[in-house]
């Protein structure tokens, strides 16, 4: 009859120290929480690209900017370049109807844009932050284990006669499986983080040069109407 130990993965866990366990335990929330944000950001960005697309298309189609403010108004919720737009659009008859000089209206619509244009950084970057943090972190927070739980089992190992290696294997993989948490947690956070910090700065280029674009059409309205 065999006298080997039980090796299986839930066996060296439910064995292993309270700090092992504690880092394990970590490492799991941390990882279950990444994959939360992965597939919220992964939806976001996608519908984001979309909204940028169909604005592109519609906006650039010649059509008429009051109907087409008018039109966006009607929608709940704005996001992207139609909440650049809005923002800005509204700023800018606002200020003409009060009578300001062009310099005032200009000033006003490119405060209102860059406001809006924060609150689109704001919202694309969000999360992305706890990525990052978990891709750097996770695998010193598993080796920490690691290192515990080996130090663990040497101090056993100190109080014993005899050493084998069917005594060591066990305490030096439930450490192990620490390390391997930790970089469970972290790759597919790193993975995801440069992912979506990539496609933020992609769609942050395109509102930021239609803002530019858009102030330039304002700019140029505002003058002739002068």
């Amino acid at each position: 009859m065999s006298n080997a130990p039980d090796m299986s993965i839930w066996h060296l866990i439910s064995h292993a120290s309270l700090i092992v366990q504690f880092v394990l335990l970590v490492l799991i929330a941390a990882s279950v929480y990444s994959w939360t944000i992965i597939f919220q950001r992964h939806a976001l960005y996608k519908t984001a690209t979309d909204h940028a697309d169909k604005f592109d298309e519609q906006f650039w189609s010649g059509g008429d900017l009051h109907a087409f403010y008018t039109q966006l108004n009607r929608q709940p919720d704005l996001q992207g370049q139609e909440n650049i737009f809005r923002s800005g659009f509204k700023e800018f008859l606002r200020l003409r109807e009060k009578g300001a000089d062009p310099d005032a209206v200009m000033q006003g619509l490119s405060r209102a844009m860059r406001i809006a244009l924060t609150q689109e950084q704001t919202r694309l970057e969000t999360s992305l932050s706890f990525l990052a943090s978990v891709g750097s972190t996770s695998p010193y927070i598993g080796l920490f284990g690691t290192v515990w739980g080996i130090m663990t089992s040497f101090i056993g190992l100190a109080k014993m006669q005899q050493a084998t290696l069917a005594v060591v294997a066990p305490g030096i993989a439930e450490a192990l499986i620490a390390t391997a948490m930790g970089l469970f947690a972290a790759i597919p956070a790193v993975l995801a983080y440069n992912r979506f910090a990539s496609t933020s700065d992609t769609l942050l280029t395109r509102y930021e040069s239609f803002a530019d674009e858009f102030t330039g059409i304002l700019h140029r309205e505002t003058h002739a109407r002068q």
